[in-house]
């Protein structure tokens, strides 16, 4: 660890906590604001005509009774194919950014281009069209790259960085954790609000430059008070401190012990796929379910649809310290990763029969729009659910991995969140050939199906665990505070593992 410079506390801990935690919600303002009106915007007459997307860029005779149906579906089904490829490789260029930081460049450089290759990305899709006239397309990939390669850079290496603020035993740490993903929650939040207004309200451009200009002010923060607040803190590769030349490099076989283990990883990262496939659906599916089916006026006036992605942030603040008590008041009784695994599918599935209620609501004809409450619950649901998989994922990753793969499986780990977030929006395509019922419905039993049978096996994925799980704590205080900053780490990034 590089200790940081003292430049007092806030709250109890270094204000540089709180330099990387404004950082961070001004990030993830961008990231998700963009988010939330990813698909709705590609999914417009106007986008595809700027586009160059007709109806003989898909096949569709015009002519065709239900040529203006067949259209809309396919720039749905397009516009979630640009978003699942989007969301994948966000996932796996992380596992890129982290080695070159810790190898090459540092923790500081890497949140730094990425930040600035981030807000490029977002100006370049928000480029009004009349200004690139043919060039809308390469543009919108232009854009798309350069955010996934900037995510690669940021995310694996800002949330290190708050685990290096503290000395090795500082039980600060953990709440440390909690508090940075508080920004997180803040900034997406913020993002759905003030992006999704902009976009929906405005122009779907102009809230994409605004979302630019959330990452430029993040970026803003760290060039002008990280020397301050962080010192010299993420400035050399971690690989490079106290790097010992000619040190023999010595391979050991797994131990059969460690192979049972990796047996409960594949497993679970199995069942992990499927969750996300579900879960994903809040920025694809649901959204234009909101816009086009959901009945979004209050008073007179129109929601933005993209409001409705903040209901997931919200929750996560509201319910992560109920959670995280039930887990410590529990005791002896608190389940096992593989049954918080199966409870995760199976809200997530609760979620998924809501939409179902929803899908009955507006009928076959879909003339009559659904009832907000239908998404709100379904949210709640899936949120309840993300909060018993996800952090407890990660936190079993770093118990069953060998020391020496440990940032392997971690990046193991999020290529199969990637697979899921792929599977994601190919599962939503289903909506416009099998229609919201059938598909919600089938989303609903596979959630449930899947969640009785890791439900049957966890036992034996426990006994496989070989005692990993054997809690340690010398108080309820000490469980309660670890407890909170597990299940805060609700995004499926690591803390100070990597």
């Amino acid at each position: 660890m590089t200790q940081a410079v003292n430049k007092g506390t806030l709250l109890g801990h270094p204000k540089g906590l709180f330099l990387l935690f404004g950082t961070e919600m001004w990030e993830r303002m961008s990231y998700y604001g963009m988010r939330g009106i990813f698909v709705l915007y590609l999914s417009t007459i106007a986008t595809a005509a700027a586009m160059g997307w007709d109806m003989g860029y898909f096949g569709i005779d015009p002519n065709s009774a239900t040529a203006q149906e067949d259209y809309s579906n396919a720039l749905q089904a397009n516009a979630l194919s640009y978003l699942g490829t989007y969301a994948m490789l966000v996932y796996l260029t992380p596992v890129l950014g982290g080695w070159l930081a810790d190898n090459k460049i540092g923790q500081r450089k890497a949140i730094i281009i990425g930040g600035v290759l981030m807000m490029l990305g977002q100006f370049a899709i928000g480029v009004p069209h009349d200004l690139i006239p043919g060039m809308e397309v390469t543009f919108l990939w232009l854009g798309l790259g350069l955010m996934i390669i900037g995510n690669g850079f940021f995310k694996p290496n800002i949330s290190t960085m708050v685990g290096d603020l503290y000395e090795e035993g500082d039980r600060r740490r953990d709440s440390a954790f909690t508090i940075f993903y508080m920004g997180i929650n803040l900034g997406s939040i913020l993002g759905y609000f003030l992006v999704g207004t902009i976009g929906e309200k405005v122009d779907y451009q102009y809230g994409f430059l605004a979302a630019g200009v959330g990452m430029g002010l993040g970026v803003l923060l760290q060039l002008c008070l990280s020397n301050r607040y962080l010192g010299d803190l993420g400035q050399t590769p971690s690989a490079l401190k106290g790097q010992k030349k000619n040190a023999p490099k010595v391979k050991k076989p797994l131990t059969p012990v460690e192979r049972d283990r990796m047996k409960v990883f594949l497993v679970l990262s199995i069942f992990n796929v499927f969750f996300w496939a579900g879960f994903e659906q809040a920025a694809g599916v649901l959204n234009l379910f909101a816009k086009n089916n959901t009945d979004l006026f209050i008073m007179g006036w129109e929601m933005p649809a993209s409001w409705l992605q903040s209901v997931n942030p919200i929750f996560v603040i509201l319910f992560a310290p109920i959670i995280a008590s039930i887990w410590v008041k529990l005791g002896d009784r608190n389940p096992s990763s593989p049954a918080k695994f199966a409870l995760g599918l199976f809200f997530l599935g609760l979620g998924f029969a809501c939409m179902v209620g929803a899908a009955i609501q507006i009928g076959e004809d879909q003339s009559v729009k659904a009832s907000i409450w239908w998404l709100v619950m379904a949210y709640m649901f899936h949120t309840i659910g993300e909060l018993c998989l996800s952090p407890v994922g990660l936190s079993m990753v770093t118990k069953i991995a060998p020391v020496r793969f440990l940032s392997f499986m971690m990046g193991i780990w999020f290529v199969f969140m990637a697979f899921g977030n792929k599977l994601a929006a190919e599962a939503g395509k289903l909506v416009g050939t099998s229609g919201p019922f059938n598909t919600f419905l089938g989303v609903t039993i596979f959630a449930m199906v899947a969640a009785l049978v890791l439900y049957l096996i966890r036992e034996k994925l426990v006994d496989w665990m070989h005692g990993a799980e054997d809690p340690n704590y010398k108080n309820e205080e000490e469980a309660l505070e670890e407890e909170m900053s597990v299940t805060a780490d609700h995004e499926g990034m690591p803390k100070k593992h990597l």
